[in-house]
């Protein structure tokens, strides 16, 4: 069976075209402290995509910065969530503002292998659903990717009723500008 192979990660690779007719089963839950080390992991993917855009480099030990990763874990106003494929970690989501107006989707990721899926609109879905009220996310213009997931996922949440905006990134006035959805999730949804 294809999705049973491709979930588990056995077998040849499935083409774009195989992964787009095989929404694999994801399950989003809260990360717990046992699940720190998996989601460190997952950052470093993570970091490692993102540096493409910024430009940033390891640390000499081989890591990436990781405080809003490390801050989902020790401060009440945010939390990580896993996703899981069966018994496999395919991603990550990190928010931040639970206890403010608007809240952050702070880190989102999903490995490569099940990209383009569908599983990340309906992580975004959950996530954000488990917090009506405000959302923002930010990402780079020059990640297309990027640009065509999140503007898709705002208008897949909200219809029209999204805003995006470029603001300076904070300390770092030799990069470009981030680029900022804004959006609402009503309660319920």
């Amino acid at each position: 069976m294809r999705l049973a192979r491709f979930a588990a990660g056995a077998g040849p690779a499935c083409s774009l075209a195989d992964k787009e007719s095989v929404v694999p089963d994801v399950s989003v839950r809260l990360a717990s402290p046992t699940d720190q080390p998996v989601l460190e992991r997952l950052w470093l993917m993570f970091r490692h995509d993102m540096s493409e855009f910024g430009g940033q480099l390891p640390s000499p030990d081989g890591t990436f910065r990781s405080e809003r990763l490390q801050a989902a874990f020790a401060d009440p106003d945010w939390e990580a969530y896993l996703l899981m494929i069966d018994d496999r970690p395919v991603g990550l989501a990190v928010v931040r503002g639970l206890a403010s107006q608007v809240r952050v989707l702070s880190g989102f990721f999903v490995v490569r292998a099940v990209r383009r899926t569908g599983i990340g609109l309906r992580t975004v879905r959950e996530v954000v659903g488990h917090h009506p009220g405000e959302w923002e996310v930010a990402f780079q213009d020059n990640n297309p990717a990027a640009v065509r997931f999140w503007r898709r996922v705002a208008t897949e949440i909200a219809g029209d009723a999204w805003s995006e905006e470029r603001r300076p990134v904070p300390g770092q006035p030799g990069l470009p500008p981030d680029v900022w959805i804004s959006f609402a999730v009503a309660a319920g949804r």
